[in-house]
């Protein structure tokens, strides 16, 4: 299982010491750095700044928004940036949700699925780049036809030849049909709030995506030949309570504050793991306004079914749970500059 390190979402403005940790990371050995996207900064840019001063671990976005740029401009960023990494840039895509896609891209957000399958084939043909790129989709037609547009259209083949026809492709997935699409046509999957507990399952949702594959994808058919960039909130302290307090206000915002009521596809995560009645208490207090009493309401154990928490040695005795399962790289989001102190719990037990 490698490492990779998660920058985050930025707040008001950049992420403090991220170039630092950026480096700190492949100086650490960690195979991997992502960024983010909500509604401010985007996932590219800082992806391109901060990584243009590594030379080695590789660069992946942990989403960029299919909302936020159609499918040939998700190409033509995911192209140039391969190509002045030399190679080392991973298109990791998501969907959001209906407050974010409608409220701030102003687009309909029915359909996800459709609308990414649709979008990732897209993709993989400006990257393949045999022929000018046609698409006719319910959601994407390309060129636009004379009913739609001037009738000017023209089918265009991507100018810049890419340095990877098979850059990866990784989509974020929390809902069981999500799940097994991102095995059917994707080379990775971006879980949030992935529990050991759920391996079991997880695993048969991938084995149905896999049986699916087309043909020509087909090199990619098993849970060892994909790659599974699991997020987990790491805190090291110096006891589980209080380190657990650091992940506490990160599941009560994702639990209530995320997404529409009734309309929250990472609570539906943190109910299939069973935890229905804490996220309608945290839920409720996020939605009055009281975030304090929200974050109270996370219990432990929900904690420490998705995250890694407590002293070095505590990290230690659950890292083997975590060992086991299909994730590939474990996506560590923590404060950059305990980095060094959880590469050094995270060092494998085998």
């Amino acid at each position: 299982m490698r490492l990779g390190y998660h920058t985050g979402y930025w707040s008001a403005g950049p992420p403090p010491g991220a170039q630092e940790a950026v480096l700190g990371a492949e100086q650490l050995g960690f195979d991997s750095v992502w960024t983010a996207e909500a509604y401010g900064s985007d996932a590219l840019t800082p992806l391109a700044w901060w990584g243009s001063r590594t030379s080695r671990i590789r660069l992946g976005t942990a989403i960029a928004q299919i909302s936020a740029r159609t499918p040939t401009a998700a190409a033509m960023a995911a192209l140039t940036l391969d190509h002045l990494s030399g190679g080392r840039f991973v298109l990791g895509l998501g969907a959001s949700g209906p407050q974010v896609v409608e409220g701030w891209y102003g687009q309909p957000y029915p359909r996800p699925l459709a609308r990414t399958r649709e979008y990732v084939s897209i993709v993989r043909q400006v990257l393949a780049r045999k022929a000018p790129v046609t698409f006719d989709g319910q959601f994407y037609r390309l060129p636009l036809g004379p009913d739609e547009g001037s009738g000017l259209g023209k089918a265009l083949r991507s100018t810049v030849h890419p340095l990877r026809a098979d850059l990866p492709i990784h989509l974020a997935a929390e809902g069981p049909r999500n799940i097994a699409m991102s095995a059917e046509i994707a080379d990775g999957w971006l879980p949030l709030f992935y529990s050991p507990r759920m391996d079991g399952e997880y695993r048969a949702l991938l084995s149905e995506g896999f049986a699916q594959r087309a043909p020509e994808r087909r090199a990619i058919d098993t849970v060892d030949a994909f790659e599974v960039v699991a997020t987990v909130p790491v805190v090291i302290g110096t006891d589980v309570e209080s380190a657990a307090d650091s992940v506490r206000p990160f599941i009560a915002l994702y639990a209530g504050g995320m997404g529409a009521k009734g309309a929250n596809f990472h609570r539906a995560v943190l109910d299939r793991l069973g935890y229905t009645e804490a996220c309608d208490e945290i839920q409720a207090h996020y939605l009055a306004g009281d975030r304090a009493r929200a974050t109270a309401a996370v219990p432990l154990e929900l904690v420490q079914d998705i995250a890694l928490v407590g002293t070095v040695d505590d990290i230690r005795a659950q890292l083997p749970a975590w060992e086991s399962t299909a994730i590939t790289t474990m996506l560590v989001q923590a404060d950059p500059r305990t980095l060094p102190a959880i590469a050094e719990a995270l060092r494998p037990t085998a």
